[in-house]
């Protein structure tokens, strides 16, 4: 076991934990952050999805040692301009359907307005390939990302200045 301090939302936490303990478990488990979602395990369906140092990145896949000294924020810290016009769109244009995947797919797509303002169809699919929805709500997905850089782009704080 070891003692590590971690930037979890913007605040310093210490937890006691076996450095190679996945993320997710420290998150979920230690600090009842229950937003990020078990989905797999393997890294393969993006429920877990976090951001690190802005980057989305699955927490079952990255060891919590491998997080300190670094910013990590979960859905329950998401914040950002992006964040407010995602969330926004998801429920403009009725996103989800059971909804367990949501986490991530949010997770994911504000780190890709984040870093892409303005994304293509063909960017859209590569930012969100690591995440799955097997209810298949794939093209809401796609419409509400790309409501979402609208409303980035024309809101009250619009990069253009508009």
């Amino acid at each position: 076991m070891k003692t590590m301090l971690l930037d979890i939302n913007g605040k310093a936490v210490t937890v006691i934990a076996e450095p190679d303990t996945p993320l997710l478990w420290v998150l979920r488990g230690e600090l009842g952050l229950v937003g990020t979602k078990y989905g797999c395990g393997k890294g393969l369906c993006g429920a877990c999805m976090v951001h690190v140092n802005g980057s989305a990145t699955r927490s079952c896949a990255v060891s919590v040692s491998g997080v300190e000294g670094q910013k990590v924020t979960t859905i329950e810290g998401l914040n950002s301009r992006e964040s407010v016009a995602v969330k926004a769109a998801w429920q403009e244009v009725d996103v989800p359907q059971c909804g367990y995947c949501q986490s991530g797919q949010v997770m994911s797509a504000c780190a890709l307005l984040a870093a892409n303002p303005q994304p293509s169809d063909a960017d859209i699919s590569d930012a969100m390939n690591a995440n799955v929805c097997r209810c298949g709500t794939y093209p809401r997905i796609r419409a509400a990302i790309h409501l979402s850089a609208k409303k980035l782009w024309r809101g009250p704080h619009a990069r253009d200045g508009t």
